[in-house]
């Protein structure tokens, strides 16, 4: 009974002890996994806002992109932090790692479209074709950029629409930017009768062109003949604007034309605008001229 008694004290003794040690050694572990997130979350901190201040010197730089790459380095390093400090308590890191990349890769290939857009995102925010503010056109979408993020491309449309286009479908095709240049050009044609007088024609439209002060004089306009018909030659005038002075020049051009030629008809036979065609006092037929867009 006394032995018996002896072993138990001993027993509990030895299991004290061996509590006590284990108790002395994850405490150092447990205040070094401490020690080592507060230094590793500062670190991570300090690095990405570091990085962030560096990226966004750089001439180019989306800020949405800086961000990116930013919160991609800190969660980096708050991962190495979170693998060393399981090292501590002896867990093989190895397996982690490789089961950490399994993972990865898993995702990766669940989410590869979203990738895609992510990958078409930065080089979109990286190469800039279009910027917030300016009017695009693609195979698909068109309409004024509002946001460019790393999955899609806010746009709104024409009519007063919002539209979302994931950036791969943007990437992966030719883009129309018509904000871009500082100056467009436009093109405006009208039908002479070939028994009329054609320089008579060409002078007008000159005239008219030199007439509007948003019509630049360098380039300077023109005016050909763009092609002959058996009933009518085709007279074309071109001329360069500002691209925020086009769209209201163009229309402008237009009613111009039109009411230039109806005061004095003789020298148009038609024009290829689809509006009703009148008699005037000369016998030819005048009609609103119709412009190309180039």
């Amino acid at each position: 009974m006394e032995q018996q008694a002896a072993d138990v004290l001993l027993a509990t003794r030895t299991a004290l002890s061996q509590a006590s040690a284990l108790a002395v050694q994850y405490s150092f572990s447990v205040l070094g996994a401490v020690i080592l997130l507060v230094l590793g979350w500062t670190l991570a901190g300090f690095a990405s806002r570091w990085a962030y201040e560096g990226l966004s010197r750089v001439h180019g730089i989306d800020e949405t992109l800086a961000r990116f790459f930013t919160n991609v380095l800190r969660y980096a390093l708050l991962i190495l932090v979170f693998i060393t400090v399981l090292g501590q308590f002896g867990v093989q890191t190895a397996s982690i790692i490789a089961a950490l990349g399994a993972a990865g890769l898993a995702i990766g290939l669940a989410l590869q479209g979203t990738l895609q857009n992510i990958a078409a995102g930065i080089m979109l925010l990286i190469l800039r074709p279009f910027r917030v503010g300016e009017y695009i056109e693609t195979s698909s979408v068109a309409g004024t950029v509002r946001e460019i993020g790393l999955f899609a491309t806010e746009l709104r449309t024409g009519d007063g629409l919002y539209r979302l286009a994931p950036n791969s479908t943007l990437w992966n095709t030719p883009i129309t930017n018509f904000s871009r240049e500082p100056t467009r050009r436009d093109e405006l044609k009208i039908s002479v009768a070939p028994e009329d007088d054609i320089d008579l024609a060409m002078e007008r439209l000159m005239g008219l062109a030199k007439a509007d002060s948003r019509v630049l004089t360098s380039p300077a306009p023109s005016v050909f003949i763009d092609s002959l018909g058996d009933s009518a030659i085709s007279v074309t005038l071109r001329y360069w604007a500002k691209t925020g002075d086009w769209w209201l020049v163009s229309r402008d051009m237009v009613k111009r034309v039109k009411l230039a030629f109806d005061e004095n008809p003789a020298a148009v036979a038609n024009a290829s605008d689809a509006a009703p065609s009148k008699k005037s006092n000369g016998g030819a037929t005048a009609e609103r001229p119709t412009q190309t867009r180039q």
